[in-house]
């Protein structure tokens, strides 16, 4: 278990302009290193998953931290045997989380952030909240908290069509939205607040963050992941020995596609 797996993200206005050089500068440095994964640029900012052994995972965070753009990313990690991912990969895209509404900025306004400790009190308190699942079915399948809603979409860019088939009560009621890594959830949540929910709350760090603090009480099953390890376990254990080449484009050697995705490309 010598593989760090990385994943963070940031909104923040990236010049359109230095898009492409950036990409060259992340690919290069990563080949040079030897890690590996997936990131996403946008003029909306970075979304990113890499994984490697310890010493070149630091060294492509110093590269990231020398950009006055991704100084101080929170980086959430896990461990695993082999790099799950097959080349170092950086796509440039209109969005880093696909979801088409213009008028949803998280890098001005986000609903607050609610910690995985004070959640988890929520739920031993018994308190009366929604618990929202803002990810896709087949992840939602996979594993999710205790009694949460899933709003049975198959891609992000259509959770805002689902936000309006909710019950008109939820918008006096608490909601505590989660996602894997959090990205989704700045998004989400502040589709949500335009919409009137009243107190709308997002997982901070999301459910990787969430074991991590907590060990995962209250989450039941695996929780999905983007990469070749397909789902990992609440002490952040692969639980799957077979990878998916649909869910996140690798390679054809990569034969059997995965029982949760169900070969769904691009999936978020």
């Amino acid at each position: 278990m010598n593989i760090v797996n990385i994943t963070a993200y940031r909104f923040v206005n990236l010049p359109e302009a230095e898009l492409p050089s950036l990409q060259q500068r992340l690919i290069a440095r990563g080949n040079e290193l030897g890690v590996k994964g997936t990131i996403y640029l946008s003029t909306e900012g970075i979304n990113f998953s890499a994984a490697g052994e310890r010493a070149p995972i630091e060294e492509y965070k110093k590269l990231l931290g020398s950009m006055s753009y991704f100084e101080n990313l929170h980086y959430k990690e896990s461990l695993s045997a082999t790099i799950p991912f097959s080349k170092m990969k950086v796509k440039v895209k209109r969005e880093i989380i696909r979801m088409d509404q213009d008028s949803v900025r998280p890098e001005k306004h986000v609903v607050p952030h609610i910690a995985p400790q004070e959640f988890k009190r929520w739920y031993e308190e018994k308190r009366d909240m929604i618990v929202l699942d803002t990810r896709n079915n087949y992840e939602y399948d996979a594993g999710t908290f205790e009694d949460a809603i899933n709003p049975n979409i198959e891609n992000f860019r259509d959770f805002p069509a689902a936000v309006d088939k909710l019950p008109e009560e939820y918008k006096e009621k608490p909601i505590v939205m989660f996602c894997t890594g959090g990205v989704r959830c700045e998004k989400a949540g502040e589709y949500m607040h335009q919409k009137g929910f009243k107190e709308v709350y997002q997982l901070d760090g999301g459910i990787i963050n969430y074991f991590i603090e907590t060990g995962g009480a209250h989450w039941q099953g695996d929780c999905f992941v983007f990469d070749d390890r397909v789902t990992i376990n609440t002490k952040l254990e692969a639980t799957r020995s077979t990878s998916c080449e649909h869910c996140r484009d690798l390679p054809a050697k990569a034969a059997v596609a995965c029982v949760y995705c169900k070969g769904t490309v691009g999936a978020n």
